[in-house]
């Protein structure tokens, strides 16, 4: 799996150059649970601050929490007027809250619709301000606070979600307007202890120089036309250097979105077809043993006929090519084969069905051990090699040196 000693060289690094020049950046320490492979983060709100574990939603709109648990209420909690600008224009779900309330009567606070979006239940909450601890400063923080039915299948002792995307109302776009920084937000998952850090670093080490980018596109699906995820445009993939089609109505390729609450790489059916066909031939290629799937992976393979390298197993190799030949985002077996038990390990890509959203959606495991940095004022998508390749970029630095308490629950 993932290199201990290079990844929190790389948490060190983060850590140090967020601090270096405040307040230019927040830095969100994010774990993994293992039994939902949600990624969890924590933020401390309210009055007196009570630190709450939420899911993290790259590609969500806004943060929404079960604020009843509370020993004690907030005094520093704010009502926002169903009537006011805020409520009609700063909320992501605009026709449904509109609709609600134009029956409202003056005395009504603002409530507006949130989604789990792990199970896709949606409901009224209500939409308040309140303090939250931000970098070392104390800001007021726009969310949703919601009826506890949307805690349904989040990782245990999470009491919400907290929204990356790029709506008005999401965390990211309240750090950069309350810390006057610049619309980047520069992502780090793991297995184990990952980062995700909004806003500038005082400076850029070689391997935040050296990202490959491309752009971020807006979603065209008219069926989600005002959507506030991130997506890039895959042009064609290749497995072993062979490139497949995807068989996608024009040449525009495949619209995808990168998300952290799908666990694993989604491909619509008939994309999925040729893929798990060629990787097969590949496979084979590499005289790997094909076994009994395991739920949900479709591709499995004995563990004993593959070896290990600097990048994980030793299997095809998977590229993205966006918007050349130049530009790949290579996928190794660290982040293409999950090891189910000791005798097996299976492809981390599933079938996501004919009437998949999207053509592809690059999972959480997929996006783990990589720099993945959104530049929201240039619209660009910035992105690393695997972090195993870098074996000894940060090997100057110590895990040890990490600002006290910065990781501490």
């Amino acid at each position: 799996m993932a290199s201990f000693p290079l990844f929190f060289s790389f948490l060190y690094l983060v850590a140090k150059l967020s601090h270096a020049q405040s307040p230019v950046s927040f830095l969100l320490p994010v774990t993994k649970d293992n039994s939902t492979l949600q990624y969890l983060t924590t933020l401390s709100y309210g009055t007196p601050f009570v630190p709450t574990k939420l899911v993290l939603d790259l590609g969500g709109p806004l943060l929404w929490l079960d604020c009843a648990p509370r020993n004690t209420p907030s005094s520093s909690t704010l009502t926002t007027p169903h009537h006011s600008i805020q409520c009609l224009t700063d909320t992501p779900h605009q026709v449904e809250a509109t609709s609600f309330l134009s029956s409202a009567t003056d005395d009504q606070e603002c409530q507006i619709l949130q989604e789990n979006s792990i199970t896709g239940t949606v409901a009224r909450g209500e939409f308040v301000e309140d303090l939250m601890a931000l970098h070392s400063a104390q800001e007021l923080v726009r969310f949703i606070c919601s009826p506890p039915m949307l805690l349904n299948d989040l990782a245990r002792g999470s009491r919400g979600m907290v929204g990356l995307g790029r709506s008005r109302s999401s965390l990211p776009s309240q750090v950069f307007d309350s810390l006057s920084t610049h619309g980047k937000l520069t992502l780090c998952l793991s297995s184990s202890i990952g980062v995700v850090l909004l806003g500038n670093m005082a400076y850029e080490t070689e391997i935040l120089k050296s990202l490959t980018f491309t752009p971020l596109i807006t979603n065209q699906n008219h069926r989600y036309p005002l959507s506030q995820e991130y997506f890039i445009n895959v042009n064609s993939i290749k497995i072993n250097g062979k490139r497949l089609s995807l068989n996608q109505e024009g040449n525009g390729g495949a619209l995808t979105r990168l998300s952290s609450i799908v666990p694993y790489t989604a491909m619509q059916s008939s994309i999925y077809a040729t893929f798990k066909t060629a990787f097969m031939e590949a496979a084979m290629s590499m005289n790997m043993t094909r076994l009994a799937k395991v739920a949900p992976f479709e591709l499995c393979f004995s563990s004993r006929d593959i070896g290990e390298s600097q990048v994980g197993p030793s299997v095809p190799i998977i590229e993205l090519v966006l918007q050349s030949e130049m530009v790949k985002w290579s996928i190794y077996g660290r982040n293409s084969m999950v090891r189910v038990s000791n005798e097996v390990m299976c492809l981390g890509f599933l079938d996501g069905g004919l009437n998949q959203r999207n053509p592809i959606v690059i999972g959480g495991y997929q996006l783990e051990d990589v720099i993945v940095q959104l530049d929201l004022a240039t619209s660009m998508l910035g992105f690393s090699s695997s972090l195993l390749t870098q074996n000894t970029v940060y090997s100057d630095f110590e895990f040890g040196f990490m600002p006290e308490n910065q990781f501490n629950y």
